[in-house]
C-alpha cells in the first residue's frame, strides 16, 4: 500500500462498531503508519449518531492511553468531526474534520445521509420536491464550513449525493446544481484545507466511487484544491478502504 494514513475513522464512541484499541491493532495490520481516530460531534438535535459530552474527555483519555501503548508501531491522532451544528468546541482535539450531515430548513434539521426516505421526505416537506433548490442550500451551508468549524479537512464534499448515484433523487448535471457546487468549491478552496477523497460510502454499498464525483473533483483540482484519501471507516475492516485504487486521485 502506498497510501500509509488514514484520518477518518469512527469507533464505538459515537457510531462506529469497534473499539479504539481493535481499530487501531487493524490499522498496524494493514500497515498504516499514521491513524487519525475521531468522533462525531455531539449535536443536540440528533444523538442517535453523535458522541455524547460526557463521553469526549473519555474518548480523549482512551486514545492518549492508545497512543503510549502502541508508540513506535504506529502514529495515532485524536480527532473530532464537527458538524456546523455543533454547539461544542474542538480545542483539545489533534486535529478537526468539517462536515455538514444536516440541511437547517426553518425548526426543521433535515439528515441528509442517514436513510432515503429521510431525504425524500424532508426535500418534499421542506423544498416542495426540488431536490436542486435542497442542493443550493447544502452548498451554501458547506460553504462556511471552514470558517464556522475552524477544521483541518473538509469531509465528504458531496454528501448529499449519498443515495443518488443512479440519479434517483436529481440530476447532477442540472445547471443549478454545477453552479451550486462551483460556488461552494471557491469560497473554501483558498483556505487551502484539504478536501477529502472519502470512499466510505462505497466500503457501505452506497456508491461505487468515493465523494466527490469525478466532476467535482476535477473542478477542485484545477482550482488548486489540496485532496487527502479517507476511509470514513465505521469498522475495522474499512479502514484505508480501496486506497490503492483511489491515491491516484490525489495528484
Amino acid at each position: 500500500m502506498t497510501a500509509l494514513r488514514d484520518l477518518h475513522v469512527h469507533t464505538n464512541f459515537c457510531d462506529g462498531k469497534n473499539t479504539p484499541e481493535e481499530m487501531v491493532l487493524s490499522a498496524i495490520g494493514k500497515g498504516l503508519e499514521c491513524l487519525g481516530l475521531c468522533a462525531h460531534a455531539f449535536v443536540p438535535f440528533d444523538s442517535g449518531y453523535c458522541m455524547s459530552p460526557d463521553k469526549y474527555e473519555d474518548f480523549r483519555s482512551e486514545i492518549s492511553r492508545l497512543k503510549k501503548k502502541y508508540s513506535g508501531q504506529i502514529r495515532l491522532l485524536c480527532g473530532i468531526e464537527q458538524d456546523i451544528y455543533s454547539p461544542l468546541g474542538t480545542g483539545s482535539f489533534d486535529y478537526v474534520i468539517g462536515s455538514v450531515h444536516y440541511l437547517k430548513a426553518g425548526s426543521e434539521y433535515i439528515p441528509v445521509d442517514a436513510e432515503p426516505q429521510i431525504l425524500r421526505d424532508g426535500c418534499e416537506k421542506c423544498f416542495s420536491g426540488d431536490y436542486s433548490a435542497m442542493a443550493v442550500q447544502y452548498y451554501e451551508a458547506l460553504a462556511q464550513v471552514v470558517s464556522i468549524t475552524h477544521c483541518d479537512i473538509i469531509a465528504h464534499f458531496d454528501l448529499l449525493t449519498k443515495f443518488n448515484e443512479t440519479d434517483s433523487f436529481f440530476d447532477e448535471s442540472d445547471p443549478r446544481y454545477i453552479r451550486a457546487y462551483k460556488a461552494a468549491a471557491d469560497h473554501l478552496i483558498p483556505y487551502g484545507k484539504p478536501f477529502e477523497i472519502n470512499t466510505g460510502a462505497i466500503s457501505r454499498g452506497y456508491r461505487t466511487t468515493p465523494y466527490p464525483a469525478r466532476p467535482i473533483l476535477d473542478y477542485i483540482k484545477a482550482g488548486g484544491g489540496n485532496l487527502i484519501l479517507s476511509s470514513d471507516a465505521h469498522s475495522k475492516e474499512s479502514i484505508a478502504y480501496q486506497f490503492e485504487e483511489f491515491l491516484p486521485l490525489c495528484s
